[in-house]
């Protein structure tokens, strides 16, 4: 491409130019082309093809100061041409497709085939139908019309599924549109600087056109692709394109190529776009995604896509897209580890569920046995060929219950509860000012437990204003009078301020009468340009006189400088150049401090050090930011090195040192007050002096006066935790952490240290979690790393809400309150379900079971069971899901990581209440004809109509349900559950409206539901025993939980299912490929490893049982020493056992000596996954003495 002629390429153009009416001088392909070169290449396309930047602007009807004119049909033109900037999403999916995906649920498959068999045998009449003989219960009950409504089971169980199926599709439905709602607003968020018509306008990043002169400076991600057109130190981050992290110099004559979604890590400068959509480079990439046919990978990329970022280094936003757990945890393993409500429940949904089977499964058997047993032992009738259909209509309506059983046992609910809890808060806390990208964080902020605030803008209302300043030899408590300052000073200061800041920070009049002036840009500098309008001087002349474009050379501020200088050409040739920065490490750079008279005057260390006392420290403990303003001349020859940094910022002139307010928010103390209270130690993390920091930590009540904390510098934090070799030790980190609450002057890097710190510490016998808040391009490391990062939506850099989970859209602390609180709320809601689902489970699959086992049919049909898993799975998921949060929430401490899911108390409502269900439901289906003086129910004939008696326990089941939901809302215990209810119209809603429905069922349900309409008796009896529900609730609160010891809890996330995720996520980014297999190896290794310390907990349980004939081996080898002394002593006559075990080696051998008594067993263990493997192994280990077999075994349950 780059060797073509010019004559060549003129004509070429000459041609496109007639193709499109001689718009522009070059094409949509050609700029595209460009783009794709890089470095020097791009440099020599551009001097042969065009000339130079310039000659670009002109070809594309662009001015490099006025930028574009901005009128609509220019606009309009230019989108036609070159695209428009936004990448098309992927569709989402149809309805339809929805549908089919909820039809893919294993239990509604069972259900349809077996329905589609029992339709089918309902329409088959062989010729032997009204053969007698055939069947026990083909008796005379059946009249003829009841026979041909055999169908309508089946025909009602599709439905019922059908019905499921849809409510299932609308959910999924909905929530992927809400999801895209909230992406198109994060879109509209987003916002770039450009000029236009002379004007510097922000406007969203999708109108931005070809042609557009934008602005970029530190911390944005690059919307578009363009030429750099001038501009200081512009550094970038391609890695998200390149891979590469190093940061790469952008000048004019060396590299002008900017591509969209990289990150502006340094300096600022302008560029010209030269390609938008999906023509740039993060444009193609996609486009590329998407025709790799990667369903999968496009729509992660699409969600994440419409954050207007680089798609490179992003987790797919799967949870939002994925209902189903088990989608959840594939795409949880990009985001930090599956989230702890999603562990727990996925736990127990696969020992509900495996319960259920087993039930269901024994419920079949029994019926089918019990039935052939009745039919041809006991009554010895021959199997006839022409009964055979009858014969297996039987065997499928047996196998309908026990598939009904299990619908009934698994709780499809779940995963729907759990994502209308997180949809309906996100919505929610969209009014709180928190902008969630993650559906889970929302969750996980519940179980938060330490936060790491920035101060600047979180905890203050970042409003910069200088309140005191050091001028002329003289400490002014408040503003000085500008009189009393020497005229030379006077223009030094002035300029110094004006010129050594950003252009783009402006103060503008404020908008409303009587409101504070608006501050734009970068707040420290409108600090001090504020500094210079209360001295009565103006800074736009200075800035007028010396533009942008006349600066000699820019060190732009970055966290390493903490100090920013400008290089300015004076008239006579000769440079000056302004400094400003943190006070401690710019004074520590002068040799010179001008005095009252404007006369430069020597300015030794010990005048350092008094200062420092004097002004500084006094400042600091006010709680200001101190900054000192400074500045150098040069000589015009021979010119200095500007490169050498070192020298360059070295022997400068202080002019004065001013101390910035900076308020703390007048709402922060409360909410970090009801942080504490809720068990959430607050830290906070800065980059100001320490003394500053502490003072504003006292006023926030992060600290109070008298009480045992730490208070460090970053260096000093560094020395702290960092062994001889200067690597740092997590045992010296656990030293510190638990007692720090600031670091100051402290370095992203610090902040990542530090919150990884405290994430992998096992001080604790939780596992911390830890949120963190960030604005800056330096926060996207401890961002990521943290469980939940919060950026800052007003002052973050597009790369920090890219690294973010939560987004502040009003940069407040208060709001991460109102987070913790939803977080929390999700979690209970949860729980509130689980509460009301179970009891529902128990009772019902024990009904079904005994029912069947007794009466050979189960007294809740499948239509009614079907019918009562919609209530109790969607409608109550709903219902209970979307219970408003409450400041008692925050009265409690978290519940931490392996906290199980069901609670004592919420294990003792469930048994208790299934108590009083149970009872009633038999006594109803054994004496209930008795009691309510009509025919018994009991072992119908094959297609009889339904019953009355029937129809009593079905309906005392539903109204006992519907009562039991309103028990379900408190899980604590707590006496009064209609608290709050008003509250929650959903909630009442959803209560009614199930009730109305049932009552239609039960008085016009007929055959499909096996409902006989009932009297008013009947009902006012079915609504009596439904209310005892809450008297008999009040009754079990009144028993103490901590009586019931037996109770266990479920649910409960160990330790130890969590190594292995915490491995795997570690740095899945950094491994590559052989790295990660070794690690799997791992992994495995340690899931074996694991699992054989479970059991061999569980072995030495019984270990005293075990030998009692035998006297105890006085040796155990532990997996350390067999790896480690592989001659085992075979001589040995007892049988010895090598049993894993997880002590280290030293208290091993002290275990030699004195062979420890059973430890207990473990209490967090379930058993259920080790049980199998339990058996095998000891009776190997046992048994053998060989040095073989300890490995062998091991290998088994691997």
């Amino acid at each position: 491409m780059g060797d073509m002629t010019n004559s060549d390429f003129y004509s070429k153009n000459q041609r496109n130019e007639s193709s499109h009416g001689g718009e522009f001088g070059c094409t949509m392909e050609e700029l595209r082309s460009l783009m794709e070169l890089r470095g020097t290449e791009a440099v020599v396309k551009i001097k042969e093809t065009y000339g130079d930047t310039d000659a670009i602007c002109r070809r594309l009807k662009t001015s490099p100061v006025e930028g574009l004119p901005g009128t609509a049909p220019d606009l309009e033109k230019r989108k036609q041409i070159f695209g428009q900037n936004f990448i098309p999403p992927k569709k989402p999916k149809t309805f339809l497709q929805l549908v089919w995906e909820a039809l893919q649920d294993v239990t509604l498959i069972i259900l349809e085939i077996a329905a589609i068999i029992s339709l089918g045998l309902s329409f088959y009449h062989p010729p032997g139908e009204s053969n007698e003989g055939c069947a026990t219960a083909q008796g005379g009950a059946e009249d003829e019309g009841e026979a041909e409504a055999g169908w309508i089971e089946g025909a009602a169980i599709l439905l019922s599924v059908i019905c499921v199926v849809l409510v299932t599709a609308f959910n999924d439905w909905s929530k992927e549109k809400q999801f895209r709602g909230l992406q198109s607003r994060i879109e509209q968020e987003q916002k770039f600087t450009v000029v236009r018509a002379g004007q510097v306008v922000q406007i969203p990043v999708a109108e931005i056109v070809v042609g557009d002169i934008a602005q970029v400076k530190y911390g944005d991600l690059l919307p578009a692709d363009g030429l750099f057109i001038q501009g200081n130190d512009l550094k970038i981050d391609e890695s998200s394109l390149t891979g590469e992290s190093d940061q790469v110099r952008k000048s004019v004559d060396k590299d002008p190529m900017l591509l969209s979604g990289t990150h502006v890590m340094e300096g600022s400068g302008r560029m010209v776009v030269t390609a938008v959509g999906v023509n740039s480079q993060t444009g193609i990439i996609f486009t590329l995604l998407g025709a790799g046919g990667e369903e999968e990978e496009k729509k992660d990329k699409k969600a994440k896509q419409q954050d207007g970022a680089a798609a490179m280094e992003m987790q797919p936003l799967k949870s939002a897209e994925g209902g189903d757990a088990d989608d959840k945890k594939k795409a949880n393993m990009h985001k930090k580890e599956k989230s702890v409500l999603q562990g727990k429940l996925t736990k127990l949904a696969v020992q509900i569920g495996k319960a259920g089977l087993v039930m269901s499964a024994i419920t079949v058997i029994i019926l089918v046995l019990y039935f052939t047993v009745d039919t041809f032992v006991v009554n010895k009738k021959p199997w006839l060929p022409e009964c055979t259909p009858v014969y297996v209509q039987y065997f499928v309506k047996f196998f309908i219950i026990g598939v009904t059983v299990l619908v009934v046992a698994v709780p499809e609910g779940l995963p729907l509860a759990v994502t209308i809890s997180l949809a309906y808060s996100v919505k929610k806390m969209m009014k709180d000012n928190n902008l969630v990208r993650h559906l889970d964080a929302c969750e996980t902020m519940g179980n938060a437990t330490a936060i790491c605030s920035d101060k600047t803008g979180t905890l203050t209302t970042n409003r910069m204003t200088v309140v005191q300043a050091y001028v002329g030899d003289i400490h002014y408590k408040e503003i000085p009078d500008p009189s009393s300052i020497n005229a030379k000073t006077m223009e030094l200061l002035v300029h110094a301020i004006a010129i050594n800041s950003a252009y783009t920070t402006k103060i503008l009049p404020p908008e409303k009468e009587g409101a504070l002036p608006r501050q734009v840009g970068n707040k420290t500098e409108c600090g001090l340009l504020g500094f210079v309008l209360d001295l009565k001087q103006d800074y736009e002349p200075v800035r007028a006189q010396m533009p942008e474009e006349k600066l000699y050379k820019v060190y732009t501020f970055n966290s390493v400088r903490k100090s920013m200088s400008t290089v300015i050409k004076r008239p006579d040739e000769s440079f000056r150049m302004y400094s400003k920065g943190a006070s401690e490490i710019v004074l520590k750079k002068c040799c010179k401090i001008l005095n009252g008279a404007g006369e430069p005057r020597v300015f030794r260390p010990r005048d350092r050090d008094e200062m420092v006392k004097k002004v500084i420290e006094p400042m600091a403990c006010d709680g200001l930011r101190t900054i000192c303003v400074a500045y150098r001349d040069f000589p015009s020859s021979p010119e200095p090195d500007w490169d050498n940094e070192n020298d360059i910022l070295n022997e400068l002139t202080c002019i004065c040192v001013v101390g910035i307010e900076d308020p703390v928010r007048p709402e922060v103390p409360e909410a970090i007050r009801k942080c504490q209270r809720a068990g959430i130690t607050v830290r906070m993390v800065t980059g100001d002096n320490i003394n500053t920091a502490r003072a504003i930590a006292i006023k926030c009540g992060i600290i109070h006066p008298g009480e045992d904390f730490l208070c460090l510098e970053g260096k000093e934090f560094n020395r702290r935790i960092r062994n001889e070799k200067g690597e740092i030790e997590q045992e010296r980190i656990d030293k510190i952490w638990p007692k720090l609450r600031v670091l100051a002057r402290s370095s992203p890097t610090d902040k990542h240290t530090l919150v990884k710190g405290i994430i992998d510490s096992t001080h604790t016998e939780q596992r911390q979690v830890v949120a963190v808040t960030g604005d800056g391009t330096n926060d996207g490391p401890a961002l990521k790393k943290a469980d939940v990062g919060f950026a800052m939506g007003i002052a973050g850099t597009d790369v920090a809400k890219e690294a973010s989970d939560i987004i502040l859209t009003d940069d407040n602390f208060s709001s991460i309150v109102k987070a913790v609180m939803w977080g929390r709320n999700v979690y209970d809601s949860i729980s509130k379900f689980l509460q009301f689902q179970l009891t529902v489970n128990v009772v019902a699959v024990i009904v079904a079971f005994t029912g069947a086992c007794i009466t050979q049919d189960s007294p809740l049909k499948a239509v009614q069971m079907l019918w009562v898993n919609l209530i109790m799975d969607t409608f109550a998921s709903l219902a209970l899901a979307t219970e408003p949060p409450t400041e008692t929430l925050l009265l409690r401490k978290p519940y931490g990581r392996n906290k199980p899911l069901i609670s004592r108390t919420m294990m003792k409502n469930i048994l208790g209440h299934a108590v009083y269900q149970l009872t009633l439901i038999f006594t109803l289906l054994f004496v209930g004809e008795k009691m309510f003086q009509i025919d018994s129910g009991r072992n119908a004939p094959l297609h009889s109509p339904p019953s009355e008696h029937y129809t009593i326990i079905f309906n005392t089941f539903v109204m006992m349900q519907l009562f039991n939901e309103i028990n379900a809302r408190k899980i604590h215990g707590e006496r009064n559950v209609f608290d709050g209810i008003f509250r929650n119209p959903i909630f009442c809603t959803i209560v009614l409206g199930t009730f109305a429905i049932q009552i239609v069922i039960v008085q016009f349900g007929g055959k499909p539901f096996s409902c006989s309409p009932l009297q008013l008796d009947q009902w006012m009896w079915c609504i009596f025993i439904g209310l005892g529900e809450l008297v008999w609730g009040q009754v079990i609160a009144t028993i103490p939980t901590s009586r019931l010891k037996f109770l266990k809890e479920a649910g409960r996330l160990t330790q130890k299912e969590e190594i292995p995720e915490e491995e795997l996520n570690e740095d899945v980014e950094e491994i590559d490929h052989a790295e990660r297999e070794l690690r799997r190896g791992q992994i495995l290794w340690f899931r074996g490893l694991n699992r054989i310390q479970t059991q061999i907990r569980v072995v030495k349980a019984f270990r005293s049982s075990l030998y009692e004939g035998l006297e105890k081996p006085e040796s155990r080898t532990s997996i350390h020493n067999f790896m480690a002394h592989p001659e085992f002593r075979i001589e040995d006559s007892q049988p010895h056992i090598p049993l894993i075990d997880d002590t280290d080696l030293e208290e091993d051998a002290a275990l030699k000596q004195n062979s420890s008594p059973p430890s207990s067993l473990n209490k967090n263990n379930s058993a259920i996954d080790s049980g199998i493997n339990l058996t095998t192994d000891t009776s190997k280990s046992a048994t053998s003495s060989s040095p073989g077999s300890p490995i062998h075994s091991l290998e088994t349950s691997l």
